[in-house]
Order: structure tokens, then sequence, then C-alpha cells
């Protein structure tokens, strides 16, 4: 059986349409979805020498009988026919979460919310659960145009090998082409490949990098699409900033997909500063894949 889609509820409006969302890519895989609130105290609004959650203090039956009903009955009308599955798991969100994702498929979450998710994306709360999480993990922020093509953030490492996969199977399973974004500038690591001190290195060759960017980007399209040939794929190469080229591009996608982690990063961190800025700001869903441990 397919591993479940999971999604993080609070009642708010945003987790609301992260339900809509996670009902459909339930729907496009042909998995269950399980609907989860973590029923306990935030970070820092623990009461001093109390328990990590308290029924009686947050109302568990009305949250039971209210916002997850809610819940539900959106997913069936978003989503008719997915089998759905709801649970109210006592402990801090992120931890929640975090262990509900071992067995999904896929976690989504809105970008904002209330009581256990609150402040999702104003602080390290998503970057621990896109960091840390062992699925991949969509957060549903923007206007996403539903005709736009799925994004992909080219950016040649390792671990943004598992992100090009994911974005060509969600390509297909949505029937949308897939856009393949690289984006360089003169301060590429690979400018600096040839002989020489790099820090003293003044002048660039630039035909030569826009060569090895463009061989870049074409292995890592090639490397996939021989297992999708039902994907239309454009290989779009384009030299600016990074992050403000991949956000000012989520403006036509109805999804943005990128790995956790990029070239220019420092060992030991999960998740790129890249990553983090499209999960404040792209125009569309983002979906952060790690790679593999």
């Amino acid at each position: 059986m397919t591993d479940p889609v999971i999604v993080g509820v609070d009642g708010s409006a945003s987790s609301l349409e992260a339900v809509d969302a996670a009902a459909r890519e339930a729907r496009l895989r042909e998995a269950p979805l399980r609907i989860v609130h973590a029923f306990g105290h935030t970070p820092g609004h623990r009461p001093a020498g109390g328990p990590p959650w308290s029924p009686a203090a947050r109302g568990l039956e009305p949250m039971v009988e209210g916002a997850l009903a809610a819940a539900e009955e959106r997913a069936h009308a978003a989503a008719p026919g997915v089998v759905v599955t709801r649970s109210v798991v006592a402990g801090e969100a992120l931890e929640v979460m975090e262990i509900e994702s071992r067995s999904a498929s896929l976690a989504v979450v809105g970008s904002r919310g209330l009581s256990g998710f609150s402040g999702l994306l104003l602080g390290s709360t998503a970057v621990h659960l896109a960091a840390h999480g062992r699925c991949p993990l969509m957060v549903v922020r923007g206007r996403p145009d539903p005709a736009g093509a799925v994004l992909l953030a080219v950016d040649g490492s390792e671990a943004g090998g598992a992100a090009v996969g994911f974005a060509f199977a969600e390509a297909a399973l949505r029937g949308a082409p897939l856009v393949a974004l690289h984006v360089w500038n003169t301060w590429s690591e690979r400018a600096y490949k040839g002989p020489g001190d790099p820090i003293n290195a003044m002048v660039v060759d630039i035909e030569r990098l826009r060569e090895a960017e463009q061989r870049l980007l074409d292995e890592t399209v090639a490397a996939c699409r021989k297992n999708f040939p039902q994907v239309r794929v454009e290989r779009r190469l384009e030299r600016s900033r990074i992050r403000p080229a991949l956000i000012e591009a989520s403006r036509d996608a109805q999804l943005l997909v990128v790995g956790a982690r990029g070239h220019g990063g420092f060992t030991g961190l999960l998740l790129g500063s890249v990553s983090q800025a499209l999960l404040h700001h792209a125009h569309c869903p983002v979906t952060v894949v790690r790679g593999q441990e």
C-alpha cells in the first residue's frame, strides 16, 4: 500500500488550504490522506512544572469534533474518493510531524497557522521540519497557476538529485510540463576549477563557464528524462542572482521543487539559504526534498 500523505492542521485558514492541497496530492498518488493535529504546548509556552500536553486546557473533544471534522469534510470535497483518517497526537507540533513523516510519502503544511503550528515561517520551525523530516515537505503558499509548469531548481549538487526525480514524478502525476531552471553567476564554484588560486582569480572566462553550466543542466535533465518520457521539459539557463530569479520564476508555476541543500552550503547545515528564501517568498507552493542521509 502506498504510504500516506500527511497534513498538519490547527483550524487556521492556512492549514485548511493545506488540506485541499494534500487531498489532491493523495488522489494523484492513489494514497490515503492522514490529517494530523499536534496536541501540546509550543516551545517556550509550556507551563513551569506542567505536563507537555493538557487536554483539559485545550479542549480535546471540540478540536476533534470541530476543526478536524471540518478538515476531513474539506478533504473529501477537494478529492472525492480519497481515504481520509484523522489523528490527534499528544506532543509538540514539530516533533509530531517529524515522527509522522517517517511513514509518509509527503508531508504538507500551510504557510501560517495557529496553536501548535504558530509562526510556521517566522522562525526556525519550517526550516527544522524541511531539514529533519523523513519525507518531502510541501509548504502551501502563494497563488499557484493551476495551468503552470512544475518548476525545478537545478543546482547540480549531489543533494539536489532527489529533488530532480521528485519534480519529474510530480510533473508526470499532474500531467504538467516541467521547467528545469538553472541560475548561475560568476560566483559559481565551477568558475574556479581551473589552475591557480581561486581567491586571486579576477578574470572568469564567461563563455566557458556558461558552457559548463549548460552542460550541467543538460546532464541533470537527461538523467531522469528517460524514466519520464511523457513529461515535456523546458531547460532554462539564466545568469542572475539565484534567489530573486527563482522567486520571480515561481510566479507562473503551480509548484516549485528544490533540494534541501545545494552548492555553497556549509557542511552540517541541512537546509540551504536558497531553500529557506523560497519557503518564505515563493509565489507558489514549495516542496523541499532531502537527499539520502
